[in-house]
C-alpha cells in the first residue's frame, strides 16, 4: 500500500499520528466510558496499527521528511519498530498487572503512549536540540509514570532520584549544545559533521562540551559512572514499567549517542587525532560499564535489582558500537538491541506475572519454581541463558556479531586495535553467567516451601511467549533482523563514512 497516498507530507511522521490521538483520547475515553478494559483495548489497537504502519512503510523503502524537523528512512523505521514492539509488549500485559490496577489508566496510558512518542521523535530527528526534546519528552512522561505506584515507598523513593537525577542530566546536556552550538554555530548534526572535519586539533571548549553531553546522554542509558538510579527505579516502579524503561527508554539514549557522536566523529576516526580520542573515551566508558554492571550484579538478592544491573552491563557491551565506529559495528549494535527487548523484556515480564501470582521479588522466592510453573522457569532458563550468550539463542548470536566487530576497521579489513575490548566484553559474558545460574539454581535445584500450581495472567503468557520465538528465531536466523540492521546502519552513517 502507497502510505504517501493517505497521509501526504506527513508520511514521515504516519506511525507517530496514532500514537498522538492514543495519548490525546485514552483520559477522555477512561473518563467517559469509566472501563480500563476499553481503556486499554483502545490504546491497544492504536499501537498495533502504528506499528503494522511502519511495517509497511519499512518494508517498502520509504524515505522522506515532514515539517522540515524529521527524516524517515531505514535507520528510524528501525528503531521505530523497536519501539513499538516494547510499547505492544507493555500494552498486553499492563491491564493485568496487579501493580499498575491502582493506576488512573487513562492518565498511565497517556503518559506511555507520549514516552513511546519521544523516542520516536529522537530516532526522526537530526538536529541537536529536536533530539533534545525527544528525550526530554520520554524522560517526564517516564518520571510521572514512575510515581504512580502510590502508598509503595520504594517507588516514591524511585521516582524522586529519577527525577534529581534526570535534571541533572538536561542541565548538563544543555549546557554541552550550547558549548557546542557556540563553537560551532549550528546545531544540525549533518553540519556538525562537516565542521568537526576541518578541525586540525581537539578544541579544549569542545572537550568540554563533548564530556558535558557524554555525561548527560550516559544518564540515559545508565553508563557507569551515571548509573546509579536504574537500580532503585527498576525495582521501585510497576515491573511492566520497569520492562518499558529497561528495552525502551535506554534504546533511545543509545540511538542517541549513535546518531549525535556517531555521525560527528566517524568520518575523522580514521584520519584525525580528535576522532580517536573520542574512540577511547567510548571504549573506557564501555569497558568499565560493562565490568562494574556485572561484577555488582553478584551480590543482588533481588531479582529486579540485578536485571538492572545486567541491563548496565548490556549498555557497555553496545558501547563497543562507539568504540569501533565501524558501519558494521552499528549493524551489530542495532541487533543487540533487538535481542535485548525480547531477553529482557521476557526476563522482566516473568517477573511481573509472578508477582501477579503472589511470588516476591527476591531470587530466594523462586527456589522450586520449576515444580510450580514449569513453562515459566523453562523461559526464564532461556531468557536469562540468552542475556549470557549461551548459544544457540539470541544473545549469543547478536554478542557474536557484535564482538567480532571490533576485529574489523572501517574498511573492513581486519584491525587488532579494539582486541582489548572485545575479550573484556567476552570476560564480563562469562561472569554474567555466574549471576543468572543463581536464578536458574533457585527454580530447578533448590526446594520451594510449597508445591501448589502457579497460575499466571493469560496476557502475560501471550507477552512471554511472543519474547520467547523472538529469543529463538532471532538466534538461529539472524537474518531475519539482521538484513535490516545493516541496511538502517547504511542510511545513518552512509553519507559520513570517507
Amino acid at each position: 500500500m502507497d502510505m504517501t497516498a493517505i497521509f501526504g507530507d506527513y508520511t514521515a511522521i504516519a506511525p507517530l499520528v496514532f500514537l498522538i490521538v492514543a495519548a490525546l483520547i485514552l483520559p477522555g475515553v477512561q473518563l467517559l466510558g469509566k472501563n480500563r478494559n476499553i481503556t486499554w483495548a483502545v490504546g491497544l489497537v492504536l499501537a498495533v496499527v502504528s506499528m503494522v504502519v511502519n511495517i509497511m512503510m519499512l518494508t517498502d523503502g520509504y524515505v522522506g521528511a515532514a515539517l522540515d524537523l524529521f527524516e524517515y528512512n531505514a535507520y528510524s523505521g528501525l528503531l521505530i519498530l523497536l519501539f513499538s514492539i516494547v510499547l505492544v509488549l507493555m500494552l498486553l500485559v499492563s491491564n493485568a498487572s496487579v501493580e499498575t490496577t491502582r493506576f488512573n489508566t487513562g492518565a498511565y496510558y497517556a503518559l506511555i503512549f507520549a514516552a513511546t512518542l519521544g523516542m520516536m521523535f529522537v530516532v526522526l530527528s537530526s538536529d541537536l536540540l529536536t533530539i533534545f526534546v525527544g528525550v526530554e519528552l520520554t524522560s517526564i512522561s517516564s518520571y510521572a509514570a514512575v510515581s504512580m505506584k502510590r502508598n509503595d515507598p520504594r517507588a516514591a523513593e524511585a521516582a524522586v532520584k529519577y527525577v534529581v537525577v534526570g535534571g541533572m542530566s538536561t542541565a548538563l546536556t544543555l549546557y554541552g549544545i550550547s558549548m557546542i552550538y557556540g563553537l560551532s554555530g549550528t546545531t544540525d548534526i549533518a553540519a556538525l559533521a562537516a565542521w568537526v572535519q576541518t578541525l586540525p586539533e581537539i578544541n579544549l571548549l569542545l572537550g568540554v562540551g563533548i564530556v558535558a553531553m557524554v555525561a548527560g546522554y550516559g544518564f540515559k542509558i545508565a553508563a557507569v559512572p551515571f548509573h546509579m538510579w536504574a537500580p532503585d527505579v527498576y525495582e521501585g516502579a510497576a515491573t511492566p514499567l520497569s520492562m518499558f524503561l529497561a528495552t525502551g527508554s535506554k534504546k533511545m539514549g543509545l540511538s542517541v549517542f549513535f546518531q549525535i557522536f556517531l555521525v560527528m566523529f566517524v568520518a575523522v576516526a580514521s584520519v584525525s587525532f580528535l576522532g580517536e580520542t573520542v574512540q577511547y573515551l567510548f571504549a573506557i566508558i564501555a569497558a568499565i560499564t560493562m565490568t562494574v554492571g556485572n561484577i555488582v550484579a553478584i551480590a543482588q538478592n533481588n531479582i529486579k535489582r540485578m536485571l538492572a544491573y545486567s541491563s548496565v552491563a548490556q549498555a557497555g557491551y553496545i558501547l563497543i558500537v562507539m568504540a569501533v565506529m565501524s558501519e558494521y559495528a552499528l549493524s551489530s549494535g542495532l541487533f543487540h538491541m533487538f535481542t535485548h527487548v525480547f531477553m529482557k523484556g521476557g526476563a522482566f515480564l516473568i517477573v511481573g506475572a509472578l508477582i501477579c501470582a503472589g511470588v516476591g521479588e527476591m531470587i530466594s522466592d523462586y527456589r522450586g519454581l520449576a515444580k510450580k510453573a514449569p513453562f515459566l522457569a523453562a523461559a526464564m532458563m532461556l531468557f536469562l541463558f540468552s542475556l549470557a550468550g549461551i548459544p544457540p539463542l539470541a544473545g549469543f548470536t547478536s554478542k557474536f556479531f557484535l564482538f567480532s566487530s571490533t576485529l574489523y576497521g572501517m574498511e573492513g579489513a581486519v584491525d587488532s586495535t579494539w582486541v582489548w575490548l572485545a575479550f573484556i566484553a567476552v570476560l564480563n559474558s562469562a561472569i554474567s553467567l555466574y549471576y543468572y545460574a543463581r536464578v536458574v539454581k533457585a527454580m530447578y535445584i533448590e526446594k520451594g516451601d510449597n508445591t501448589e500450581k502457579i497460575k499466571v495472567p493469560a496476557p502475560f503468557m501471550v507477552a512471554i511467549v511472543i519474547c520467547l520465538v523472538g529469543v529463538i528465531v532471532l538466534g538461529v536466523y539472524p537474518q531475519l533482523v539482521f538484513d535490516l540492521c545493516e541496511s538502517a546502519a547504511a542510511a545513518l552513517l552512509g553519507p559520513y563514512l570517507l
